[in-house]
């Protein structure tokens, strides 16, 4: 509950997880019937990056700050370009002022007739920045509700019968990884022809190999990992990296997971940055 992203939005994290979450989207349109999505812990969908808050880390200069910086017609950003034109859209919209999209928001602007998103977020504040974000917009449901509580209650999706469910926790709890563990579990088990997504920080590298052999030991399959390290992980004080394990990712999509993360890897990060994108465990 003492979690704002807002000293954080717009960093090296953000770009990974909204780069791959467009493509997640943009995969779920290609077929023409309805998707829904599922936001579990949404925040307040649109961050100041002129706030007193996010220039007190000034994370942002360092993440979407250095991607905007380069022409959009870098040729080595192509797969980058779809979420940069929203992110660009979005600001021109608000007169050219910093602000930057968080998941609700870049999911809103992707949904087509017929789409849904559905946004829960537990912090009494943010939830309500979030219904005034969107309260004109019938095809975004904002629920002020825990986020595993939200798993349970909100799948399947009553509109659609694809889509996917974004986990996107603060970490604030030591309990987090195994919360995930069944969150998943619980949430393919209610939508098995949905996708989920899991993003989560690499501070050291025992967190998450455990994470993993958890979701294994509880027979999840068709598991792929995607992460983004702007330094070698071996400080558990510092937020080193980040992930995205996605459970049933679209046909190929790691190969559009690397390209997406190479001009990340090449702009992002002191020279020390690396990516992987491997499968933990097939389908």
């Amino acid at each position: 509950m003492n979690y704002r992203h807002l000293y954080h939005a717009g960093n090296f994290a953000d770009c990974m997880k909204h780069a791959l979450l467009v493509a997640l989207l943009r995969a779920l349109k290609r077929k023409a019937t309805p998707f829904s999505v599922l936001d579990t812990h949404a925040g307040i969908g649109l961050y100041d990056l002129s706030s007193p808050q996010a220039e007190a880390t000034g994370e942002w200069r360092d993440g979407i700050g250095r991607l905007l910086d380069l022409p959009p017609d870098t040729a080595d950003i192509a797969p980058l370009a779809d979420w940069l034109a929203l992110v660009r859209k979005i600001m021109a919209e608000y007169g050219g002022r910093p602000v930057y999209p968080g998941s609700p928001e870049l999911v809103s602007r992707s949904l087509r007739p017929g789409d849904t998103l559905v946004c829960s977020e537990l912090h009494p504040e943010d939830q309500r920045v979030l219904r005034r974000l969107f309260h004109n917009n019938p095809a975004v449901s904002v629920h002020h509700r825990d986020a595993y509580e939200a798993i349970a209650a909100l799948l399947p999706p009553k509109t659609a019968k694809r889509g996917l469910v974004l986990m996107d926790p603060p970490f604030e709890q030591r309990s987090e990884f195994t919360d995930l563990v069944r969150a998943v579990s619980v949430a393919r088990q209610r939508f098995p022809t949905g996708m989920v997504a899991v993003w989560y920080p690499i501070k050291h590298r025992a967190p998450p190999r455990t994470f993993f052999n958890a979701l294994k030991d509880a027979g999840q399959r068709n598991l792929l990992n995607c992460e983004l390290t702007i330094r070698p992980p071996l400080d558990p004080e510092k937020l080193n990296g980040c992930g995205l394990l996605i459970a049933n990712p679209p046909y190929r999509f790691e190969e559009e997971a690397q390209a997406i993360l190479a001009p990340l890897c090449h702009y992002l990060g002191e020279g020390e940055t690396q990516s992987v994108v491997e499968w933990i465990v097939p389908e």
